[in-house]
């Protein structure tokens, strides 16, 4: 893959599949995220289906009996009545109902098919590692989709190489999933999928290329090492600057006076270390500019990975009124950013632009009433009784303790399902979003005529490729 622009894969339906459509059209890497794919696409289901994007993505799923077992639980012509709660997607489990892994895979492709709709451009998807045990489902989805890239981090990917190998040739993917605290090992779950799907899946699918998230040179070298020969096609190297969910410093429990933690000597990149892999690598964090991608071709990468560049474009999932907000902010040099410790449930520091009325301030964060009602983050933990719960630190106090949880994990942990959904405009109305950007915005300077102007995914980059020969 040639293109030195990689759009970053960004929240919950920020990447969504017209920004990755758009970008993929103007010569980037589009990249759609899927996190939480099953939710977002029962979510726009019973919002109307404005556009009938996704009931035209559905008609070209290779399932029709899924299609229309999903459209008759989920679709709600001109949109469900103000006052009806939206049906809840059933949590994920070691043994996932078979409902919910049609809809994973259902969506995933629907997500994908939409990026790819009218042109021969590469698309990416965008998974998190930590959310184990939806892989094997979700990437069969992707892939039926034809998807062209997997891009992953937030956690050591080894196991994906092999499952997307299991899903192209025929076979059975299989993912050994973490149980916290268990003492009997790693839970393995598997899929048949022809099995599942019947005889209409096909013997051979091809294979997307695989873009790991590393954060150092030294997992690089790992993954090499322990992977056989072709099983990634290119690292995306994303510095402590990068948004979303950042690796923690190599160095524990050192913080700077505002309580973010300090990065230092060890967290540095050795790119001479990933030029010698022999592998492409792109560097994400704070090289969104013209000047950035010379910079990261200069240190021997194909370019660069960008997020918050697009995540602030009119063709972004976000919300459109913070979406302008968190512009001017940054235009007039206002918007602040934290890399927050304890803000993620899944254990990794989070960066958190700074935002009136958002769960980014401690007493909107201390007002609302904590609820799991999206349960996308919960994770498998072994109880002392040896029972297998899922729980997750943003859910209430009590119910976390009585799955065998500590209360200390609990202090100052936000709730990213229900804040991210909320984030792309997909949330309840009651529930204050969460947003993530990277530390520099600089960009909006060369893209923005005044604090109230816009800019377009094209625009951007237009840009980033304005000195490239």
């Amino acid at each position: 893959m040639n293109r030195s622009i990689i759009q970053g894969g960004m929240g919950i339906y920020i990447s969504s599949p017209h920004l990755a459509n758009t970008c993929s059209r103007a010569g980037a890497l589009g990249t759609v995220s899927c996190t939480g794919a099953e939710r977002v696409l029962v979510h726009l289901l019973q919002r109307g289906d404005v556009g009938g994007h996704y009931r035209r993505a559905l008609s070209h799923f290779p399932f029709p009996e899924i299609t229309e077992r999903i459209l008759a639980k989920y679709y709600v012509e001109g949109d469900k009545p103000s006052n009806q709660e939206f049906k809840e997607v059933p949590l994920f489990s070691m043994r996932p109902r078979r409902d919910l892994i049609e809809l994973a895979i259902a969506s995933s492709f629907a997500l994908i098919w939409l990026a790819k709709e009218g042109h021969d451009g590469p698309i990416s998807v965008n998974y998190l590692e930590k959310l184990q045990i939806g892989h094997i489902f979700h990437l069969t989805g992707a892939a039926l989709a034809s998807v062209d890239f997997v891009t992953m981090g937030a956690g050591i990917t080894l196991q994906i190489p092999g499952v997307l190998d299991a899903i192209a040739s025929g076979e059975n993917p299989s993912y050994r999933v973490y149980v916290e605290g268990s003492t009997k090992g790693n839970e393995t779950i598997s899929f048949n999928p022809r099995e599942f799907l019947g005889e209409k899946f096909p013997r051979e699918l091809k294979r997307p290329g695989f873009l790991p998230i590393v954060s150092t040179d030294v997992l690089a070298k790992l993954m090499v090492a322990k992977l056989s020969p072709g099983s990634i096609q290119g690292f995306i190297i994303e510095l402590p600057t990068a948004g979303g969910h950042n690796a923690p410093p190599r160095t524990k429990g050192v913080f700077d006076e505002t309580g973010q933690p300090i990065y230092g000597k060890k967290d540095e990149v050795a790119f001479n270390v990933l030029r010698d892999l022999g592998i492409p690598f792109w560097i994400g964090g704070s090289f969104a500019s013209p000047e950035g991608l010379a910079r990261a071709q200069a240190l021997g990468a194909v370019g660069i990975q960008a997020g918050s560049i697009f995540a602030l474009s009119k063709d972004s999932g976000m919300d459109p009124l913070y979406r302008r907000k968190m512009r001017c902010l940054g235009y007039r040099g206002d918007l602040a950013i934290r890399t927050d410790p304890n803000a993620s449930p899944t254990g990794f520091p989070f960066k958190v632009p700074q935002l009136a009325g958002t769960m980014s301030e401690s007493e909107v964060y201390a007002a609302r009433e904590r609820n799991c009602s999206r349960k996308a983050l919960q994770f498998p933990a072994e109880r002392a009784d040896g029972k297998i719960v899922f729980r997750c630190a943003a859910e209430p106090v009590e119910d976390y303790l009585r799955k065998g949880g500590k209360s200390e994990d609990t202090v100052g942990v936000r709730c990213l399902c229900n804040g991210l959904f909320s984030a792309a405009g997909l949330g309840d109305p009651k529930e204050p979003p969460i947003f993530t950007m990277g530390d520099d915005v600089s960009f909006l300077r060369h893209l923005m005529g005044n604090e109230s102007s816009s800019y377009q995914a094209t625009d951007a980059i237009a840009w980033l490729l304005s000195r490239q020969k």
